[in-house]
């Protein structure tokens, strides 16, 4: 008898759970009218860019980035936007003081970029923990090199987005970076107002946020004054914006409207689903809300 009313009770609550969205067929087209969506490139290969442009467009997707610039020209025929710029690399960060010069080259070449491609945002990363070189001292050499190529950016008027990157997966390595430095949101956050400039901004990652330090909505409530984009993916094991992971994404994007953010929602989920377009259109049909 208690099994049974157990039984009872649980089919109950999961009956008041919200219903996954319904897989949208071809035709769907994101309304966009809350929420500018964007997605990760990378994320689809090996889908051809020339079958990932005209399809991201016709389901009503603003923007595309991770994508190398010899595609922007065939992106803006589609009417797509860029919605991020790519510099460094996770790996080769300021962290270490050799990469100094490399890390401020490439961020100076990418703001360039953006300015020619009318993008608000360029990726930054700390990079990796190296042997012999202390947190004090990562801290240090971090937010002295962004502090070397903030006065580019202010003139620019280019946003450097630093990205929280979670440590403890390591099943796969576009799923998580063992070793790598900036995985706290609290420290990124401490790193960029060390920096202390209105383009020194945070890359909100929902996947990595969740796997490292759990309350989504109630930290981008905290620093969204200090956020300029976001990214997505389930979790775990970054897959599709479906019932099988453990985040409520129309939750988590009603929230983030809530606080009056206007920048780009990029789906950065990598596809498990046969077909990857649909499995898209599935994530950008569940975030517009």
């Amino acid at each position: 008898m208690a099994n049974s009313a157990l039984g009872g009770f649980a089919a109950a609550a999961l009956g008041t759970l919200p219903a996954v969205a319904a897989v949208p067929d071809e035709t769907y087209r994101a309304s966009g009218k809350r929420v500018r969506q964007s997605v990760m490139a990378w994320c689809f290969n090996p889908l051809p860019m020339e079958t990932l442009i005209p399809a991201c467009a016709k389901m009503g997707l603003a923007a595309i980035e991770g994508i190398a610039p010899k595609f922007y020209p065939l992106m803006k025929e589609h009417g797509l936007g860029v919605s991020l710029c790519g510099s460094h690399g996770f790996r080769r960060g300021p962290v270490s003081p050799d990469n100094r010069a490399f890390c401020v080259a490439k961020l100076r070449e990418s703001i360039d970029l953006a300015v020619e491609w009318n993008v608000q945002n360029v990726i930054t990363f700390t990079g990796m923990r190296e042997k012999g070189i202390s947190d004090a001292a990562s801290i240090r050499n971090c937010v002295e090199c962004w502090k070397e190529v903030i006065d580019y950016a202010e003139q620019k008027e280019v946003n450097l987005a630093l990205e929280q990157l979670n440590s403890r997966d390591d099943s796969h390595p576009m799923k998580g970076h063992p070793g790598y430095f900036g995985d706290d949101i609290d420290l990124c956050v401490d790193l960029i107002r060390q920096v202390d400039s209105p383009r020194m901004k945070l890359l909100f990652d929902i996947y990595h946020v969740q796997i490292m330090n759990g309350d989504v909505t109630r930290r981008f409530r905290q620093y969204h004054e200090l956020i300029s984009h976001v990214h997505t993916a389930g979790v775990p094991g970054r897959g599709e914006l479906d019932e099988t992971q453990e985040l409520n994404y129309p939750a988590i994007i009603r929230a983030i409207h809530e606080t009056g953010y206007d920048g780009y929602i990029t789906q950065e989920f990598i596809p498990t689903w046969e077909d990857k377009l649909a499995s898209l259109r599935h994530g950008v049909s569940v975030c517009d809300i």
